[in-house]
């Protein structure tokens, strides 16, 4: 009598164990699994433009997105009002060099200088530091970043918005390649371009995306 009690105790202590081991791997498991969803960056090159990007801000505050502006230097002397509501709104901000020049066709020190004096107007503008830069045409090299301190950024998503300025192009082609931790490269200097943008920001919200800054996707 004394030894079925002892089994039946013996096997409700296994099976109670058993179901603590299943539900600690399935713990484990949801742990595993990021509770924040699929990240993605809109970045815009070239600007500012006095029209189209206040018109891109005014879109991306509604939405509530935030987005990178890779601004060139000679652009922002005439646009300071704008670059400072990116800053305020919490845009990412970062060099795009002051004249738009193709730095590896450059000396080495007047590359450095077209990034850094971009970064100098865009300090005394926003009070920040620059921390990023996105080098025109893609054109980099390993004696630029050993030259500088600034994190170079490309892009997974060239939409040629430049060249074809049709916003429904634009749009079907980002949402056939978008994909967690994309970056899409745009330009804030056409009305295209800003059309299409926040037309991207709301059928990919509708599938989940969230829109950060890239330093944000670096950082993960």
């Amino acid at each position: 009598m004394w030894k079925q009690k002892g089994l039946v105790i013996c096997l409700v202590g296994i099976l109670f164990v058993a179901g603590l081991w299943r539900n600690q791997r399935a713990w484990e498991a949801d742990a595993l699994v990021s509770p924040e969803g699929k990240k993605i960056a809109l970045t815009f090159d070239d600007g500012p433009h006095s029209k189209y990007t206040e018109e891109l801000l005014d879109g991306l505050k509604e939405r509530g997105v935030k987005v990178s502006f890779f601004v060139l230097g000679s652009r922002v002397v005439s646009n300071r009002e704008l670059v400072q509501r990116m800053a305020e709104e919490g845009h990412l901000i970062g060099s795009h060099t002051y004249s738009h020049v193709e730095l590896t066709q450059y000396e080495l020190t007047e590359a450095v200088c077209e990034i850094e004096q971009a970064c100098e107007v865009l300090k005394e503008v926003t009070g920040q530091e620059i921390e990023y830069v996105r080098p025109p045409y893609g054109s980099w090299s390993e004696a630029l970043t050993d030259a500088t301190s600034l994190t170079m950024v490309k892009w997974t998503i060239d939409t040629l918005d430049w060249k074809y300025k049709d916003a429904d192009r634009i749009v079907s082609q980002v949402l056939k390649e978008a994909q967690d931790g994309s970056i899409i490269l745009m330009h804030d200097r056409y009305a295209s371009s800003v059309d299409a943008a926040l037309r991207i920001v709301d059928a990919l919200q509708k599938e989940g995306y969230e829109f950060v800054t890239v330093d944000e996707l670096y950082v993960d």
